[in-house]
């Protein structure tokens, strides 16, 4: 199979060509953004930062769920990426109040990094919302507070994929969605919860993070990469695998 990326043409193996659109890219050593994806985890296209352009397409695509075909030609710099990007960025931002300079992700949000660092978003593209969200601090380790949350995910894919229990889940939708500990529980009375740390590790931004400790040392983002390689992964969402 031949595609090309960013002009350049390349010839794909039968392994290669079977791969996302987000895997060959970041081999190639192409910068590709994203926020909901984490090798290991059940891509699921979330939060599309990871866009790029196919020729063709009417819309970029999610790279983490496009396999690629004969003849693809893909771009993955373009200015409109370079818009949009910054547009999903100020997005995510403007969904909840995410107050940089007193969150204790500070310096470690991916978050922040896309916008000030990255992307070099000098000013407020959206208007933000400013409605203060639940801060869930019963679990005598860990907190869950909603206000720096962007639902990506990344928390109710790793307790149900590897820790096992399925304690986070996702309640309601658009706007009001939010991450709920089993059946909308405070976290110190879930029956579930393993205690095991490995949401807190895989959030992207201050959403969860260790009581009484930084979370530049409580993040480990090879987390599902290295389960994986260990053979401890548990299950997957079928519905998602048979989609993509």
């Amino acid at each position: 199979m031949r595609i090309f990326v960013d002009e350049e043409e390349l010839v794909l193996d039968d392994q290669k060509a079977n791969q996302t659109i987000y895997s060959i890219l970041t081999e190639l050593g192409k910068y590709i953004p994203v926020g909901c994806h984490l090798d290991g985890l059940t891509p699921i296209g979330a939060c599309r930062m990871c866009i790029v352009e196919v020729q063709g397409f009417k819309k970029p695509v999610s790279s983490c769920i496009t396999k690629p075909f004969d003849g693809m030609k893909i771009y993955t710099n373009t200015e409109k990426l370079k818009i949009y990007r910054k547009y999903l960025t100020e997005f995510l931002f403007g969904e909840r109040p995410h107050p940089c300079h007193v969150c204790l992700a500070d310096g470690s949000c991916e978050l922040q990094t896309w916008k000030f660092k990255i992307f070099e978003i000098k000013s407020r593209m959206i208007d933000y919302s400013e409605e203060d969200h639940k801060v869930d601090q019963t679990h005598k380790l860990y907190v869950l507070d909603h206000n720096r949350c962007i639902l990506c995910f990344r928390c109710v894919r790793i307790c149900h994929e590897y820790a096992g229990p399925h304690t986070l889940d996702v309640k309601g939708m658009g706007s009001n969605a939010r991450i709920v500990i089993d059946l909308d529980d405070k976290w110190a009375e879930s029956k579930s919860c393993i205690s095991c740390g490995k949401c807190v590790m895989v959030c992207p931004t201050g959403a969860l993070y260790m009581k009484n400790k930084e979370i530049s040392k409580t993040r480990r983002f090879d987390i599902p990469k290295f389960l994986e390689s260990k053979g401890k992964r548990i299950k997957v969402f079928e519905s998602m695998i048979n989609y993509i």
